[in-house]
């Protein structure tokens, strides 16, 4: 039985915001890619409602889960790779811009579909993380990671803005690949560039007056946030005990059932 003053209602957002943030905890990432299918399929918001909600709930996440992880030496290291943040986030802030007005502009049924893709397309990207590790030893010369980082970083925010993530499933890759950092040191740089990511996807969609389309589903929010932030705890205290190859192979699974039952739906 669930304790006085908690009802089953409330109790949900709570339970699925923990799960999805212990895994964002745990990889470092907002946990978008997870929480985006939950939000349609469990608690049936539309989709551009679920992305809208997706964004602000990620940020709270990314915010705490980046404390969490690092603390203050942490931070410091992170402050050290500052060129590496500035360089992706150059990119990424205007894919977000970008994002936004495709994601307002296309019917409700093209959206999912494109969700249903970029669900598939991570989970492939979790499952093959030891040749993404590989590959990231390769060393590109400065000036082609610029150029490449840039480019990557545009992409990255157009996915962000366009479905509510993060993107920092595709930031740890990205700057892996092309800067050949260990996927710890890129799971937190990956939450620095969500962050103003984020900012900008919601910023956007305020300019074109779409946050109203959550704009009674604060305590829906608040509910939501709290797990995601107890989740983000617990997944930053149990990384040191998760073996990172197990890991991707089980949140890529995930995200690929999650995927065909959003496309039954």
């Amino acid at each position: 039985m669930l304790k006085r003053g908690l009802s089953a209602k409330q109790f949900l957002p709570v339970f699925w915001g923990g799960v999805v943030g212990i895994m964002g905890g745990l990889i470092g990432l907002g946990g978008a890619e997870f929480r985006l299918p939950i939000l349609i399929r469990i608690f049936h918001y539309s989709t551009l409602q679920a992305i809208i909600i997706n964004l602000i709930v990620s940020l709270v996440t990314v915010i705490f889960s980046l404390l969490f992880r690092n603390g203050i030496e942490g931070l410091i290291n992170i402050a050290n790779h500052f060129p590496i943040i500035l360089n992706i986030l150059a990119g990424s802030l205007l894919g977000s811009y970008l994002g936004v007005n495709y994601a307002t502009g296309i019917n409700e049924k093209l959206l999912t579909r494109i969700v249903i893709i970029f669900l598939v397309v991570i989970s492939f990207i979790l499952i093959g993380h030891d040749l993404i590790f590989n590959i990231g030893d390769w060393q590109l010369p400065p000036l082609l990671q610029i150029i490449t980082a840039l480019i990557a970083g545009i992409v990255i925010g157009i996915f962000s803005g366009l479905l509510g993530v993060a993107g920092g499933e595709l930031i740890i890759p990205t700057i892996i690949l092309i800067f050949a950092i260990d996927i710890q040191l890129a799971g937190n740089l990956s939450l620095a560039i969500s962050m103003p990511t984020i900012l900008m996807g919601l910023f956007k969609y305020n300019q074109q007056d779409k946050l109203k389309e959550v704009k009674s589903e604060n305590n829906f929010l608040i509910l939501i946030a709290i797990g995601s932030v107890l989740g983000a705890f617990i997944g930053s205290y149990f990384l040191q005990y998760v073996t990172s190859t197990a890991l991707y192979w089980i949140l890529g699974i995930i995200l690929l059932i999650s995927a065909f039952k959003l496309a039954k739906h």
